[in-house]
């Protein structure tokens, strides 16, 4: 038999053994006494034990190499399956298909002498005829050393010369079972057998033990029921644990970045801004730099409100903020249309950011030896001739009052760059959890968890989804251990840590909405949608690119498998995943606008956009740009040590030097932004489905026109960056992992 392409990994200890059972259609649930055993066991290619056989096709070695006591059994539901038997016998086909080897279990197949990647084919003669072949079970004994077995698929080849393929994609892990079916995707309403209905009622009811949500923090969307990742099911760990260590990583990236000398230096300040070029990876031509030369200047900290790492803020004001006092003469001399404040609001030209949500939040108090302090900023932005967004006054805190200064660029250089300085670390807090952690890792894994409990393996939604859940509730799970609890490593370097974060999750779950979620809604709700009038907001024009492609994409699968949206309707499973993320993940908030049921293909469509939308783009925006906006540290301040100034006039270069972090924190922050920056090692981007999930060929032809339409959005980005010193290409799909993995 020949290989449907791909890799897989399959092999075994030659000591273990693997049953495998086909089964037919007819009721009943009682296995036949007339079982055929044929002894199959599937070894690493050393193995030579006892049995008959004839010669493999595949590998050209005597298949008696291959069979042992270790069966493997045909079987019907009932005797009456096992009928009018045939004088030659028939030939079943049977391809394994194993998966490249690594970490643990790259080591066990070198202990085994196992061939990670390669295919296994042998021949069943049985005497009776079986019917059509439902079901495969597949069953595994533990033997004494670690022998997990990744299984990709099994190709079953039919007297009659047809191909049934049956995906796996999964560990079969100890001493357990496995039941798989072909590979054609059904809704619960094709099933018509009893054996499939119950075999997918069985699945789910599985798979919600081993899914169970849990409440890690009061306020937050429920998580997945796991203390660390080693609790965590099989099917959904890494492959190597240690890969994704964030101590490790973070020690690591500052051992390569030269600067491991300076993480224990708590308390030391640097000497100057240019003091911090000591932890600076300088790399010509790179955004970093360009952020390192010109961070002081106006037009880069208003281009970073557009195109930086947390591009999901700012919004036309339509009103001026009843919290800050600004009139026109103050700032009359950065408005270069010889208008008033007001008309300018008016015409459009006028832009708030503001960081109300820092308002109350409780500061790090986990090191006695360092007082750390927040802001919560309002910056007041202005559309100049040249289409360029500036700042134009920036009060410091949200209750206007004399110890509450407005900072205008008409102030004392130092005052007004300081007033900067508060908004850029106002903002790296936000960014770091609410627009990353809150809105793409928490959000996606409430989908993964409803997914893994409500869709079985069969079904298409959970075959369009899966690729897109990948890794994303292990790296949460790691988070959680290492990352956000108490005494982690958020605490070390973040102004928000100690708790502070925590409570920013809760205050913003108030405003984490469905509609936000859906990037052109998002975009029109902060006015920021029309493309003439704001024309360098590169992360809006590719992020509308990039969704529609997905909602192309979604529409064409929904409409393979729905004929009508009476069939989404009925679709009760669909339904029951829908109310799992409404329920559990939105805490059952009307407010949130999060659909409990969905009724039609076209709002099948959206929702199945937002999933995969949020789970790759909307994650690679806000992620991977940490290292380019982050790493100059008084461009994202991770925390501040001193108050905000109540005053104008006093601001010298030397106290804005000793508010910055530390060189240990500055260290710390510089790893941490390093490590979540780079991709994953055999990255999965956007449109790659390496793992064949679907086998019909109208969703393969769909996954192609996906991918031709997301080549052709990676060629359009590619020319507008041409020649750019600040190119934008966080969107472009050869940069977006397909999902929430680090």
């Amino acid at each position: 038999m020949k290989s449907r392409g791909g890799t897989g990994w399959c092999c075994v200890s030659k000591a273990a053994t693997h049953r495998l059972l086909l089964v037919g259609p007819v009721g009943g649930s009682e296995p036949s006494q007339r079982e055929k055993t044929t002894g199959l066991v599937v070894l690493g290619a050393t193995g030579r034990l006892p049995g008959v056989g004839e010669e493999n096709k595949t590998t050209g070695r005597n298949e008696k190499s291959l069979f042992s006591a270790g069966p493997v059994s045909i079987e019907g539901h009932s005797a009456k399956i096992l009928e009018r038997p045939r004088g030659g016998g028939e030939r079943l086909g049977l391809h394994f298909r194993r998966r490249e080897g690594s970490g643990a279990s790259e080591r066990a197949s070198e202990r085994g002498r196992r061939r990670a990647g390669a295919v296994d084919s042998y021949n069943v003669i049985v005497d009776d005829e079986l019917g059509d072949i439902q079901l495969i079970r597949i069953e595994k004994r533990k033997y004494w050393f670690h022998d997990d077995w990744y299984l990709k698929y099994i190709t079953l080849k039919t007297p009659c010369g047809d191909y049934i393929e049956f995906p796996c994609y999964r560990w079969i892990s100890g001493e357990s079972e496995i039941v798989l079916r072909g590979g054609r995707a059904k809704l619960a309403c094709d099933d018509q057998i009893h054996i499939l209905k119950q075999h997918r009622r069985k699945e789910l009811e599985t798979r919600q033990k081993q899914y169970r949500w849990m409440e890690w923090t009061p306020g937050f969307p429920l998580s997945i029921d796991a203390k660390c990742h080693k609790d965590l099911p099989r099917d959904i760990q890494f492959d190597s644990e240690k890969g994704v260590d964030f101590v490790l990583n973070y020690s690591k990236a500052m051992e390569n970045l030269f600067i491991n000398r300076f993480m224990h230096m708590f308390q030391s300040s640097w000497s100057d801004f240019a003091d911090f070029e000591k932890i600076f990876v300088r790399i010509s031509n790179t955004i970093s730099e360009q952020v390192m030369n010109h961070w002081q200047e106006d037009l880069m900290f208003g281009y970073q409100f557009l195109n930086g790492c947390n591009p999901v803020l700012i919004q036309r004001c339509t009103k001026l903020p009843e919290n800050l006092p600004v009139t026109t003469e103050m700032v009359e001399c950065s408005l270069e249309r010889q208008l008033t404040l007001e008309q300018e609001v008016e015409l459009g030209n006028i832009f708030v950011v503001d960081f109300k949500l820092l308002d109350g939040i409780d500061v790090n108090k986990t090191d006695p030896c360092t007082l750390q302090f927040l802001a919560a900023p309002i910056c007041l932005l202005y559309k100049n001739l040249a289409n360029k967004i500036v700042p134009i006054a920036i009060q410091l805190n949200q209750v206007p009052g004399d110890e509450n200064p407005i900072f205008l660029p008409s102030d004392a250089k130092y005052d007004w760059l300081l007033a900067k300085i508060w908004v850029r670390s106002s903002d790296f807090h936000i960014h770091q959890t609410i627009t990353h952690l809150l809105r793409t890792h928490l959000v996606s894994e409430v989908f993964g968890i409803a997914m893994y409990r409500q869709l079985p393996a069969v079904h298409p939604i959970f075959k369009l989804l899966v690729a897109h859940m990948r890794f994303t509730i292990a790296i949460n799970t790691k988070a959680r251990e290492q990352l956000i609890c108490e005494y982690g490593l958020f605490d070390k370097a973040n102004a928000t840590g100690g708790g502070g974060h925590v409570q920013l999750v809760q205050k913003s779950m108030q405003d984490l909405t469905y509609s936000s979620l859906c990037f052109p809604e998002a975009i029109k709700a902060r006015g920021m949608d029309n493309t003439e009038d704001i024309p360098y907001y590169f992360y809006r024009d590719d992020g509308l690119l990039v969704w529609e492609a997905i909602r192309a994409f979604t529409a064409e699968v929904v409409d393979i498998y729905y004929g009508s949206d009476q069939v989404v309707e009925e679709d009760q499973e669909l339904q029951d995943f829908v109310r799992d993320v409404y329920v559990y993940g939105m805490r059952d908030k009307k407010a949130s606008g999060f659909p409990k049921s969905i009724k039609t293909k076209e709002k099948l469509s959206e929702y199945l956009t937002v999933v995969i939308f949020t789970a790759s783009a909307q994650h690679a925006a806000v992620n991977f740009g940490q290292y380019d906006w982050c790493s100059w540290i008084p461009n994202a301040p991770p925390t501040m040590r001193a108050p905000p100034p109540t005053v104008k006039g006093m601001v010298t270069i030397e106290q804005i030097v000793d508010m910055l972090p530390d060189r240990g924190r500055s260290c710390w922050h510089l790893g941490a932004v390093w490590a979540l920056s780079q991709f994953q090692d055999n990255e999965l981007f956007l449109g790659m489905y390496p793992e064949e999930h679907f086998i019909e060929t109208p969703v393969k032809e769909a996954m192609a026109r996906f991918r031709k339409n997301l080549d052709a959005i990676v060629s359009v980005i590619a020319e507008r960056n041409k020649n750019k010193k600040l190119p934008y290409y966080y969107l472009s799909p050869d940069r977006i992992p397909n999902s929430v993995a680090i």
